[in-house]
């Protein structure tokens, strides 16, 4: 479709064109010393139907915007049948990324939302880029640093540019940074060092049952997270994906799980930063890059990790035994990562109003280092 400023809005329908659609936030961000290029192996994999089955139960468009033939910005456009949201008109965008041009910006969101309208939403809300599971909102403040492993470095126009067309807050999130150097504070501390209570147990993940203990924290997640905002139930598919996907990574002595009286009650996984590991590659695996990325994580060890997951089930979340689990996990965790040379790690990302898990984060000694923020639009 042709649109007013001399722009050009065309969906991906080819390989090729998904190829160029994954580069363009690269070519934008090739001057910011923090941006991390994604591995684009990666990418082709989360944003393909065989790749993701997010596409099973969420509708989902991509666009590129042109000016002269030339790339200058890319969006998407959702609609997840699992998110309770949906009901109430909610569609998302995402993927957003643009060169700092008003006419691509308008033009871009222009589609997005005329999509989104013909298919029943009543209000635009992201970028979620695809599932309120996998990478959510724009970086608005932190910039400083560079991201950790599924989290977004935006170009620092965009905040204005996605405002400017007529977008408000809806909701902040939140990164913490916690140095694996400062131990938890001395209060927390006596509690979590004490023998366990009876019928509390905790362990590490079992590699030789991985598929089973994914389905176990599966429910756990499912449960102690049903309560948030915008939070949609992940499938086993998905989290299957995700930790087929990480298999090789994934470090079993950072991945904890917690039981009361032989059920299974929490987890907590502490992820190795891919980012800090790909930096320099360019999103290139080829020819020397494999060798390189397993003998960063192999061999010299990383210095940062992040937590993505993280949960205790409700029927637990209110028992004394339940509330000290948090502390525990995260004691257990940050002991084994000091053990294996890590500096700092993340915990991300936290709703402005999860009071519940604010709490916890502040107890516990870190810090907020970054925010991330979701917009919306009611759709006229």
């Amino acid at each position: 479709m042709a649109t007013a400023g001399g722009i050009e809005v065309v969906p991906v329908t080819t390989k090729a064109e998904l190829d160029r659609f994954i580069r363009l936030p690269m070519r934008i961000g090739a001057a910011d010393r923090n941006y991390v290029p994604p591995l684009i192996l990666e990418r082709q994999e989360a944003l393909s139907p065989k790749g993701n089955p997010f596409f099973e139960h969420a509708q989902v468009q991509f666009w590129l915007a042109l000016r002269d033939g030339r790339d200058v910005g890319r969006i998407s456009a959702q609609i997840d049948a699992l998110n309770p949201q949906t009901a109430d008109g909610v569609g998302h965008f995402g993927m957003i990324a643009a060169e700092d041009d008003p006419a691509a910006f308008a033009a871009l969101f222009a589609t997005a939302e005329a999509w989104l309208k013909a298919r029943g939403c009543k209000t635009a809300l992201g970028p979620v880029n695809l599932s309120t599971n996998e990478e959510v909102g724009l970086l608005v403040e932190g910039r400083e640093t560079p991201p950790m492993f599924m989290m977004s470095h935006d170009a620092p126009h965009t905040p204005g540019r996605i405002e400017a067309q007529g977008y408000r807050k809806a909701k902040d999130i939140y990164a913490y940074e916690c140095s694996v150097a400062d131990d938890l504070p001395e209060a927390i501390r006596r509690r979590v060092r004490k023998p366990l209570p009876d019928g509390v147990t905790l362990r590490t993940v079992d590699m030789k049952r991985f598929d089973a203990e994914v389905r176990t924290l599966t429910g756990i997640l499912n449960d102690a997270w049903a309560g948030n905002w915008g939070f949609t139930p992940t499938t086993e598919a998905e989290t299957q994906a995700l930790a087929s996907t990480l298999k090789l990574v994934i470090d079993p002595k950072l991945t904890w799980f917690a039981d009361i009286d032989g059920e299974p009650a929490g987890f907590m996984v502490l992820l190795p930063n891919i980012n800090e590991a790909i930096a320099d590659l360019k999103g290139r695996l080829l020819p020397f890059g494999w060798a390189k990325l397993i003998w960063r994580l192999k061999v010299k060890g990383l210095k940062t990790g992040r937590v993505p997951l993280m949960g205790v089930k409700r029927k637990f979340a209110s028992t004394l035994k339940g509330q000290l689990l948090p502390f525990q996990l995260i004691d257990a965790v940050a002991q084994a990562a000091r053990r294996r040379g890590y500096e700092r790690y993340e915990l991300s990302w936290v709703l402005e109003d999860n009071l519940a898990m604010r709490r916890i984060c502040d107890a516990g000694g870190a810090k907020v280092y970054k925010t991330y923020r979701l917009y919306e639009k009611a759709l006229r």
